[in-house]
């Protein structure tokens, strides 16, 4: 049986659900955990940031249950309204750092949403994944080749499919998958001791 973490980077709920996904992996570490990039602002959703006006909202509901903090330089982007958030890229992000360290995705996923959710910075920038990828202790230059890499759009398509293969409809969800059998742990939020109550169930 694996884990199999369901997120986007450019989603609230996925940055809320960051530390239990984090608990989780560490109480379990006989479990193999994929993360996977579930595509939330693609396509005819990629727009200005002012068009999603539940954001605020949603954002304040997230850090009462979670207890995350949205930092400033996102607050600005919030703001100006005129950020684009563009989930393929966010994607071929999570594919290169995974590329650079596979045994890390969870933490490296929490390392893309708190790049943009704390700090402000775009994940269609090579450069944030150039300070992600350093801060983490990984081949900066590296990272950021694979991510301007046909390889890495290729990655980003085949998560995609993959959620979607999984039935996957909203961000975060977090699966227990034992060869085609797939069970939801956790659709949006929960605590790690929910998700452990409910992995000892199976």
């Amino acid at each position: 049986m694996q884990l199999v973490y369901v997120l986007d980077a450019y989603c609230g709920w996925s940055y809320g659900f960051a530390r239990t996904m984090a608990t989780v992996a560490d109480r379990h570490p006989g479990l193999p955990v994929e993360a996977v990039s579930g595509g939330l602002f693609t396509g005819a959703r990629r727009v200005p940031i002012r068009e999603f006006g539940y954001v605020r909202g949603a954002n304040a509901r997230i850090s009462e249950l979670t207890g995350v903090e949205f930092g400033p330089a996102y607050e600005r982007l919030i703001a100006d309204g005129s950020f684009v958030m563009d989930s393929d890229d966010a994607a071929r992000a999570l594919a290169a750092l995974r590329s650079a360290a596979p045994a890390r995705a969870v933490e490296l996923a929490a390392d893309l949403q708190q790049a943009f959710y704390r700090d402000g910075l775009s994940l269609s920038d090579p450069d944030t994944y150039r300070k992600v990828a350093a801060d983490a202790g990984l081949d900066a230059g590296a990272v950021v080749r694979y991510f301007e890499s046909p390889a890495a759009a290729a990655d980003a398509a085949a998560d995609f499919r993959r959620a979607a293969r999984l039935g996957v409809e909203g961000f975060p969800t977090l699966l227990a998958v034992d060869g085609r059998r797939a069970t939801v742990l956790a659709v949006g939020h929960a605590t790690a001791a929910e998700v452990d109550r409910r992995l000892a169930a199976l």
